[in-house]
Parts: C-alpha cells; structure tokens; sequence
C-alpha cells in the first residue's frame, strides 16, 4: 500500500482528491495539511512514501516544502500538483528534487499511474512540463547534440523509452535485455550527458528529441 499526504491549502481540494483516490486500489491517504510548514510536521509523524504537493501556498509554499523534504527525508517522492505551470515553477521544483509535476485537470486514473510510477521513481511530468523545464535548466555544459552523438545506438534507445515514462522492468522488456542491464545503460546515459538523475534525463529527452522531429 502507498501511503499518500495531501498537501493544499483548499480544503474542498483536498476532499476531492481524498475521494477520488480512495476508490483506487494500493493508495491510501494518511494525512493532510494546509501549507508546506504543517507538510513537514506530518511527515516526520506519518512517514508517508509520496507527498501529493500544491505550490501556491501560504506560511511556506509547495516548492520551498519540496526542498526541505529532498534535504530531510529523501526516501519520500514529492509529486507536485497545481494549477500553476509557470516556467519557474516547473523549474524550481524539479531542481529541488521534486519527483514530477502535474496540473489539477490530470484524469484521475492518471494520476493514480503517476502515483504509483513516483514511489517507484520515476518522473512523471504533464504535457508541455518537459519542454517548460529545458528551456530554463542548463541541463549539461556540453551541446545537446555533441551529448546525444556521444550515445550507443543502444543508449539513444534507451533514453527514448525513459522520455516516455517507461520503467526499467518495461524498458528489459521491450528491448529484451535483463533489468540489471538497463541499469548499466541508465548509469551509462547520465554520464554520458552530464545529468544528476532520471528526471533531467527525461527532461533532456522530451525537449532534445522533440527538436528532432
């Protein structure tokens, strides 16, 4: 079962998002909060594995409780929820090791997938997060075409699969390889580019490869 915190400064948000994930199946929600302040409070009694996280918010808000969580509890995934997509946002957010972002009109059997894809860590970004995010982190000193001509036919494969979401169990699927074996490729690709983790990875993937279509 995961264990869910919401956090929203809107009550009635918060309602519904509790009513809607309650009929899905291996979620459970342990606990509320109002602002980022009381977030971390409740995760320090409640030790949830993904906090569900709003941005605009008062006392302290979601992308200053987004770093703070990275720092102090990095086994937990932060997976921004709001109605917000402003480019420094997005950016802010990512780099404070939030585990995706997604906007409030996300289907809800979709956002029970990110959920889901978020405690197993994976990055899930909405349409459009990706490019909003490129354009504003320097993701590697090196050109983004020079980094992609330095990939195997075999990693270019890979990273694209990671573009889309898929997990390493999808990814030795599809490719017909073992998991330990995408795992050297991931390790491999962000050397390679110069990226911190899956996130940039995917980021670097939905801007760059978008580019060559």
């Amino acid at each position: 079962m995961i264990k869910i915190l919401l956090v929203d400064d809107e009550m009635l948000i918060r309602r519904g998002l509790k009513a809607l994930l309650k009929l899905e199946e291996s979620l459970e929600i342990v606990g509320e909060a109002e602002n980022g302040e009381i977030a971390i409070n409740e995760i320090e009694k409640l030790q949830p594995d993904v906090v569900l996280m709003d941005v605009r918010m008062p006392v302290m808000d979601g992308v200053a409780a987004t770093r703070e969580i990275s720092r102090r509890f990095p086994q937990i995934k932060v997976l921004i929820l709001t109605t917000f997509n402003d480019d420094e946002y997005v950016t802010q957010a990512l780099k404070y090791g939030a585990a995706g972002y997604l906007l409030k009109d996300t289907p809800s059997e979709e956002l029970a997938q990110a959920i889901r894809f978020a405690d197993k860590g994976y990055t899930q970004l909405g349409p459009g997060i990706g490019k909003k995010a490129m354009a504003q982190i320097p993701v590697t000193a090196a050109d983004p075409p020079q980094s992609w001509q330095d990939l195997t036919p075999r990693e270019r494969e890979i990273l694209k699969l990671i573009a889309t979401g898929a997990s390493n169990r999808e990814i030795a699927r599809s490719l017909y390889i073992s998991e330990k074996t995408v795992k050297n490729y991931v390790t491999s690709i962000l050397g390679k580019l110069d990226l911190r983790d899956r996130t940039q990875a995917a980021i670097f993937a939905n801007s760059f490869l978008s580019g060559l279509e």
